[in-house]
């Protein structure tokens, strides 16, 4: 048996671990081993990340990085499920790795401690299968969205503030996060859950619609969000798709 065939083989463990899935209609042991050999980024472990990660981890993501320079401070408790009060001062992404770990065993975790900038994204973006998008600033968005262009690795990116959130994919030829939010028309970085507020629950509806939208990316390769854009009114409780397209002066989409 080659290298590859013993890291793609389930164990027992994880064959009982995973068996709701492999019994869905749709979903079989191929699509849980392709969810195994997986290496996945999560762009920021605040109210969207963490949420996002668990339940990856707990579907059988193999391989999980985590990136992050926040500490944790009490107003995160409120929606940040993967935190407690005596983790408070804590860097966020350790303290989730540390979680993800107990969860399931049988994945790998690596946590970053740091911000994700132009010295380290390349690095970090260009190996991963999949780079989930769930950070608070626009620097950081349009920088993602930058390099998984250039790497050609598809980004799925979520938001959430107040009641409302967003989500969509980019990924190959299609439309980018600047096509749909020109960098000159987003550049207030107050527009945050610090400075607007967020009920407790918007973000972890949105990550686990993020987190849902991966497993049918990584495990059956469908892209219902590539290229659509995803608003969800937790008012209303109405959602929205909107279809968007290429800008053909977009600087990032250009420059690939």
């Amino acid at each position: 048996m080659t290298r590859y065939d013993t890291d793609l083989e389930l164990s027992d463990q994880e064959m009982h671990l995973y068996s709701r899935q492999i019994l869905l209609d749709g979903w079989d042991i191929e699509a849980q081993e392709k969810l195994k050999l997986a290496n996945v980024l999560i762009v920021g472990c605040g109210g969207i990340g963490c949420t996002t990660a668990e339940l990856l981890a707990r579907a059988g993501v193999g391989q999980i990085t985590l990136i992050d320079a926040d500490t944790i401070e009490m107003s995160n408790l409120q929606r940040q499920i993967a935190y407690v009060e005596e983790n408070i001062g804590f860097y966020k992404s350790e303290i989730l790795a540390k979680r993800l770990k107990q969860i399931n065993p049988h994945i790998r975790v690596e946590s970053k401690t740091v911000k994700l900038d132009e010295g380290n994204a390349a690095q970090l973006i260009s190996n991963q299968d999949l780079v989930l998008d769930g950070c608070d600033n626009f620097t950081t968005r349009y920088l993602v969205n930058q390099i998984c262009k250039q790497f050609n690795t598809p980004v799925i990116s979520a938001s959430a503030i107040g009641f409302q959130g967003q989500l969509f994919m980019v990924e190959g030829d299609s439309a980018c996060y600047e096509c749909l939010f020109p960098k000159e028309q987003h550049v207030n970085e107050n527009l945050r859950c610090a400075d607007s507020g967020v009920l407790a629950t918007t973000p972890n509806v949105m990550a686990s619609l993020q987190a849902h939208h991966a497993l049918l990316y990584l495990g059956l390769g469908k892209m219902p969000l590539k290229q659509k854009l995803m608003l969800w009114d937790g008012l209303s409780m109405k959602q929205r798709l909107l279809a968007f397209e290429k800008d053909t002066d977009c600087p990032v989409c250009q420059a690939r």
